[in-house]
């Protein structure tokens, strides 16, 4: 079993290449049976693909080829990505997992949503059938871990969330989001969380749309607020001065254009604008308009970042916790490697038992004594047990002699002087 794991996240890339290598919950499967499936590149494989990072945990004899594969799957050169790409092998691999469902190495310090989405990551391999031995051990630990971690330390307390922060940057705009009207494009759990936040200030008008209704109108529910199809938006989009975005779309829904419209039917009132999404759902170009203030999630770390020095203590507590859970998770990836000899040694010593089992039978049935057969059987088998490291020790050089009777001691318990 080889443990690899590689991905980019926003300490490595930043969104314009996070966007291109991310995985659409559409095409997950697709890529999961691809990489395991013809080529073999791996026995075992999970993706976790969020707005934050796209990593890929696998079980592989071809780490390189796998890093490739990442970038080859989105139409991309291995050289476009490997800049920004981290490769890590065994218990590298095994700690970035554990450290990542801590929330160590989220952009908001302590986070409890990227668990969830390990877990879903998690479940969707599971249901792809490329969740093995290997991985399913791995993932079982990593949430046994972040589990420990939350709970020995004070990794998430005072944590200010991304959806926080979004609320944060708007009142640096606006003077009360009291009187301003807010627009959330999605209804997944990221839109309900800002939702929840910006609810709590009570906007003097709030909306949701989605392509579908139904799910708008649900959340919508939620907080007072309206709900429309996802096509109403160049219709609706002037009327909001808050707009906050996170689909799982692969291309960008608000455009250049449809804001350039917008913005001149406000008669140029500022508009702010969240982009929670990657890949991304509002074109870049957008941010380069005098009258909108645009944030990608990349923008909002200098916000969630600011508690991060009064939780040092917590991080120092929970890398020792790591540390010590990824050597206990080596020692089990160890033990596994002797596993084929462990079963080699034993289908050996069973058909040895069968076959003197089977001329005991035959003995008896010829109507030898009992006592007699149970002794020859005790001491064929005792020989043939005993002749192959008898064997080798005789035959073995000085050197290697010495070597052989201290394996043979250890594995025999003996205390010969």
């Amino acid at each position: 079993m080889q443990l690899f794991a590689c991905g980019v996240n926003h300490h490595t890339a930043p969104v314009a290449i996070r966007e291109r290598v991310a995985f659409p919950p559409d095409i997950l499967p697709r890529a999961l049976a691809d990489i395991t499936g013809e080529r073999r590149l791996a026995r075992e494989a999970a993706i976790l693909s969020t707005c934050n990072r796209t990593e890929l945990y696998c079980n592989t004899q071809e780490p390189d080829a796998v890093a490739d594969w990442l970038a080859g799957f989105h139409g991309l050169s291995p050289r476009d990505v490997k800049p920004y790409l981290y490769l890590l092998p065994r218990e590298q691999a095994a700690q970035h997992a554990f450290r990542v469902a801590s929330g160590l190495d989220s952009m908001v310090l302590g986070e409890t949503q990227i668990l969830g989405q390990m877990k879903q990551a998690a479940e969707k391999a599971q249901r792809a059938g490329t969740l093995g031995l290997l991985l399913n051990k791995l993932f079982q630990r990593t949430f046994s871990v972040a589990k420990e971690v939350r709970t020995a330390t004070e990794i998430g307390a005072n944590t200010v969330s991304m959806s926080a922060a979004a609320v944060t940057l708007a009142e640096r705009i606006f003077p009360s989001i009291a009187e301003q009207a807010v627009l959330f494009i999605g209804a997944g759990e990221m839109i309900d969380l800002v939702a929840t936040h910006f609810a709590a200030r009570q906007p003097r008008r709030i909306m949701v749309v989605n392509r579908t209704v139904e799910r708008a109108r649900d959340l919508a529910n939620k907080f007072g607020g309206e709900a429309a199809a996802l096509s109403n938006l160049p219709e609706v989009l002037a009327d909001f001065d808050i707009l906050v975005t996170s689909t799982a779309s692969p291309l960008p829904i608000v455009g250049l254009g449809m804001v350039e419209r917008a913005i001149k039917q406000r008669k140029h009132r500022p508009m702010f604008m969240v982009d929670l999404a990657v890949p991304r759902d509002i074109e870049a170009e957008v941010g380069e308009l005098d009258d909108v203030f645009l944030y990608t999630v990349d923008n909002l770390g200098e916000v969630v970042r600011a508690g991060h020095d009064s939780r040092q203590s917590a991080v120092t507590q929970a890398e020792a916790i790591i540390h010590a859970r990824v050597h206990e998770f080596m020692r089990w990836m160890e033990t596994r490697r002797a596993v084929p000899v462990i079963r080699d040694l034993r289908d050996h010593g069973e058909r040895m038992r069968r076959h003197e089992l089977d001329k005991a039978r035959k003995a008896l049935a010829r109507g030898e004594d009992p006592q007699a057969v149970l002794e020859a059987m005790s001491r064929a088998l005792l020989n043939k047990m005993l002749h192959d490291p008898s064997h080798a020790l005789n035959q073995a050089d000085s050197h290697e002699r010495e070597e052989l009777a201290r394996v043979v001691s250890r594995l025999y318990n003996l205390h010969s002087d």
